[in-house]
């Protein structure tokens, strides 16, 4: 990705961030009330800045225009029909990509340095949501790593539910090493 810089979004970002945020789920979800304001994003800098499991991060161009951001914060079971324990357990949530920057890794890259941030605090599983009228983001996800734990209605949204165990991850790409390793050793 040249001439972009990812990094945390820090507390004198947020009047920017924020905003970009809030704009971009009224352009995804028109059908829901735009003043009603989800509750990560009323206390975004207390879950997402602040908390010991959270970060958000950003995306922008060397001219400093902001072109995507990524989040994670502390899961709140929410879902209490998932089968999800005691693990340390975080929610990625808000990956946003601006159009013009879609389909050219940014969104891969913003998630890759997320799983950075997530094995940094010690985090062990990622879950996320996404729904199957976000065009072709159940499979993005299928090629960052994550598995589908249930598909169902919730609310009036069909909703896929997906996890990716951290040291699963880790593991996986030991196995692609190694495997790449073999393929060329000459027989």
């Amino acid at each position: 990705m040249k001439n972009i810089s990812i990094y945390h979004v820090e507390p004198e970002d947020v009047a920017e961030v924020l905003p970009y945020v809030l704009d971009f789920r009224r352009k995804l979800f028109p059908m829901l009330d735009p003043n009603q304001i989800p509750k990560d994003l009323k206390a975004f800098e207390d879950l997402y800045l602040q908390s010991t499991a959270g970060a958000f991060l950003q995306a922008r161009t060397a001219d400093g225009i902001l072109i995507g951001v990524i989040g994670m914060l502390h899961y709140d079971y929410r879902f209490p029909h998932l089968d999800i324990d005691a693990k340390n357990t975080v929610e990625v949530a808000r990956l946003f990509v601006d159009p013009k920057y879609r389909r050219t890794g940014l969104g891969t890259e913003l998630f890759q340095r997320l799983l950075t941030v997530a094995k940094e605090k010690q985090i062990e599983r990622l879950y996320l949501h996404t729904h199957p009228f976000l065009d072709g983001a159940y499979e993005f996800w299928l090629r960052q790593g994550f598995q589908l734990m249930e598909y169902r209605d919730e609310s009036g949204f069909l909703t896929i539910h997906m996890e990716l165990m951290v040291d699963e991850m880790e593991m996986v790409a030991v196995v692609d090493e190694i495997v790449v390793r073999t393929a060329s050793i000459p027989l």
